[in-house]
C-alpha cells in the first residue's frame, strides 16, 4: 500500500491550493479515503472524508464551505481543493486509507503566510 501527497506549498492568506494523493497497492475504489492535518503543536485532526463511490463526504467544521474533497477512481486518486486559506490552516496534511487497516502517506506540507 502506498499513498502519496503532493501539491503543497506556500501560499498566501486567501489563496487557494489544490492537494492530491496518489494510491497504489490495493484497490482504491473498495475503500473511503480521509484527509487529516496536523499543525506544530497540535494533535492531527480530520478535515475531510470521502465514500468509496464519492456520494458522501464529511468536513470539518473548520473548513466547511472552503475545502472539497473529491475522488477519482480511475485514476486512483483523492484531492482536496482548498479555498480561501487562512493562516491557521497552515499543518502538514495527510491522506488516510479507512478500514480496518488504516494507511497514511508521508504528508505535504501547506503554508499560509502573507
Amino acid at each position: 500500500v502506498q499513498l502519496v501527497e503532493s501539491g503543497g506549498g506556500l501560499v498566501q492568506p486567501g489563496g487557494s491550493l489544490r492537494l492530491s494523493c496518489a494510491a497504489s497497492g490495493f484497490g482504491f475504489s473498495n475503500y473511503a479515503m480521509s484527509w487529516y492535518r496536523q499543525a506544530p503543536g497540535k494533535e492531527r485532526e480530520l478535515v475531510a472524508y470521502i465514500s468509496i463511490a464519492g456520494g458522501r463526504t464529511n468536513y470539518a467544521d473548520s473548513v466547511k464551505g472552503r475545502f472539497t474533497i473529491s475522488r477519482d477512481n480511475a485514476k486512483n486518486t483523492v484531492y482536496l481543493q482548498m479555498n480561501s486559506l487562512k493562516p491557521e490552516d497552515t499543518a502538514v496534511y495527510y491522506c488516510r486509507r479507512n478500514g480496518n487497516i488504516a494507511y497514511w502517506g508521508q504528508g505535504t506540507q501547506v503554508t499560509v503566510s502573507s
